[in-house]
């Protein structure tokens, strides 16, 4: 049914009424907004908490994979070429200098023996000759029955028997060593730690050719070399102990000392090569074991640390944001060293003064202005 007039301008009054309070909250809403005090607080920097670097590093402990070896370590091959007459050292055998490690029958070399010693023989009796005739020539030319010219060319056929002799003695000589060499002997003291031949097998003695019969290692004394990182090369001196872990002895740790290093750096691996020694009496240590050597590096008086959480790692490398007096940020390159856990060591880029802000934001610049609201030292 159709409103009254009454009714209509109810409506508009009503209408009008909320169009008015929406107004009223517009209007409060802006004041709100450029109150300046509210203004204010917006634009305050933002709060850090600075921390200042420690002096100083702990011991660092230092793991590297290492190989060891004998103190000397040969292999022995074989001289002359024939057949294996037997031998006489099996692999583990203890052996001294000189001790016979096999025999080798050599019928070719044999042969050759007799007949230089033969060849040595004939040059002797044919040197002996020349020597009568020459001296019975010379005799003649004394008594005007022969020329001085034949007599001289007797004289010179008795010195070169007399080569000839010489000759034939060096061949003797030469095999006579050769003779020797049937017998394969230790160089040195030690243990026998591979045999590759059994009897009647044939070696040859051709150079380049002939493979190695034994093998034997002096390990009274062992040699331990290790690759230390660059990084660490300076702390490593002669001298210096160092343990030694190996896979057999779990429970066990072995003692060696620095005693020398190569003293240059690796091209190839940036790397050290660093050789301890320990005395081996125990016979504990085997040639060519995998050990794991480890150092306890000094600490670094000259490093700082830092809380992990205080470096920053952008595109030109690592920084830290410190705080100067004006309240103002300032960017630093730094050097890390190690990481420490909870703490990074830095080598270079910082002094003991510096504020570092603790935790700062990925978006922090160089000038930007920061609140302080706490201070420490980096434990």
């Amino acid at each position: 049914m159709p409103f009254s007039r009454k009714t209509t301008l109810l409506f508009v009054a009503l209408g009008l009424a909320v169009v008015f309070m929406g107004l009223v909250k517009v209007s409060s809403h802006g004041r709100a907004e450029s109150d300046p005090a509210q203004t204010t607080s917006r634009s305050d920097p933002p709060a850090v908490e600075v921390v200042f670097p420690a002096r100083g590093t702990s011991a660092y402990h230092l793991v590297r994979p290492g190989q060891v070896q004998a103190w000397y370590s040969a292999p022995i091959y074989a001289r002359v070429s024939g057949y294996v007459k037997m031998w006489y050292k099996d692999i583990g055998a203890k052996v001294k200098a000189g001790d016979v490690l096999a025999e080798i029958d050599t019928p070719d070399l044999d042969q050759k023996f007799e007949e230089a010693q033969g060849e040595l023989m004939k040059a002797k009796a044919n040197a002996a000759l020349a020597k009568i005739t020459a001296n019975r020539w010379q005799s003649l030319t004394s008594a005007s029955a022969a020329s001085q010219q034949a007599a001289d060319d007797k004289l010179g056929e008795y010195n070169a028997s007399q080569a000839q002799v010489a000759t034939a003695a060096a061949d003797v000589a030469r095999l006579q060593a050769l003779e020797s060499f049937k017998k394969i002997i230790a160089p040195f003291d030690g243990v026998v730690t591979v045999r590759k031949i059994d009897v009647g097998a044939l070696v040859n003695s051709t150079p380049g050719n002939a493979p190695d019969l034994f093998d034997v290692a002096d390990v009274h004394e062992m040699r331990i070399y290790v690759d230390v990182p660059q990084a660490f090369s300076a702390q490593i001196h002669v001298g210096m102990k160092a343990n030694l872990k190996l896979p057999q002895f779990p429970r066990q740790s072995f003692t060696a000392q620095v005693a020398t290093t190569s003293d240059a750096i690796s091209l190839h691996a940036r790397s050290l090569l660093v050789e301890l020694r320990r005395d081996n009496k125990d016979n504990l240590l085997q040639s060519g074991a995998f050990v794991e050597v480890e150092f306890d590096l000094p600490p670094d008086s000259n490093a700082m640390r830092i809380p992990t959480s205080a470096l920053i790692f952008r595109r030109t490398g690592p920084e830290v944001a410190t705080v100067n007096s004006a309240e103002k940020v300032v960017l630093k390159p730094v050097v890390v060293g190690r990481d420490l856990g909870t703490e990074i060591e830095i080598k270079s880029g910082l002094l003991p003064q510096d504020r570092l802000i603790r935790s700062p934001s990925d978006s922090v610049s160089d000038g930007q202005g920061v609140r302080v609201v706490g201070e420490a030292t980096a434990s």
